[in-house]
């Protein structure tokens, strides 16, 4: 009888930086780890371009786990949004990163203004686009002819590139990819561990 084979987990790997919004990572980073099967599946992290302390927004101070350097490949890889993505869509160095990444990786999840990196990181080609309606002029504004911006969904799933709606749809949009890697079963176990009402459209 075959010894059946374990799979090695999952690298989910949260971006963060300067004045990103909070609900936008941790939402995902817990979503994440309780689907993640004790660790078994998924194993989660946050990564920052440099090492040090970030300040996300309302001055919360966050150790990110990896810097670019020495991040572990990501399998997965979640772009969050707030005030800060305005920045850091003008920062070479974090989305040459981005579209790097992204082309190793499994499956890229950006939560609300997260697809201005999404699209700076000239990764939003011929896609579907979401992101928080306050930001949607902004959006627009630089998104590729070829792309489509879905004013009223809550994720859209692009196959490998999937893009949330404003804050805690990034909660919704994670679970969506935890159901589709990991079967629904699983998604619901995560969203009930979370005591978390799961929108899943």
């Amino acid at each position: 009888m075959e010894q059946e084979q374990v799979r090695q987990a999952r690298n989910v790997a949260i971006l963060i930086f300067d004045r990103v919004e909070v609900l936008d990572f941790a939402g995902p980073f817990e979503a994440f780890l309780s689907g993640s099967n004790y660790g078994r599946d998924l194993n989660v992290f946050t990564v920052a371009e440099q090492d040090g302390p970030i300040q996300a927004l309302g001055n919360l101070s966050i150790n990110p786990a990896y810097s670019f350097r020495n991040c572990p490949k990501p399998d997965i890889l979640v772009i969050p949004g707030g005030p800060g993505t305005r920045t850091e869509m003008h920062n070479a160095v974090l989305t040459d990163w981005i579209r790097k990444t992204a082309g190793e990786a499994e499956l890229l999840l950006s939560v609300c203004t997260g697809a201005l990196l999404v699209v700076k990181a000239q990764l939003a080609d011929g896609l579907k686009l979401a992101t928080n309606r306050l930001a949607m002029h902004e959006l627009r504004a630089i998104a590729p002819e070829s792309a489509e911006i879905h004013e009223d969904a809550r994720y859209v799933d692009n196959g490998k590139i999937i893009l949330s709606a404003g804050v805690s749809a990034g909660i919704d949009a994670s679970l969506y990819v935890i159901g589709k890697l990991l079967g629904e079963e699983r998604a619901l176990l995560a969203a009930s561990l979370m005591e978390y009402d799961w929108s899943r459209s």
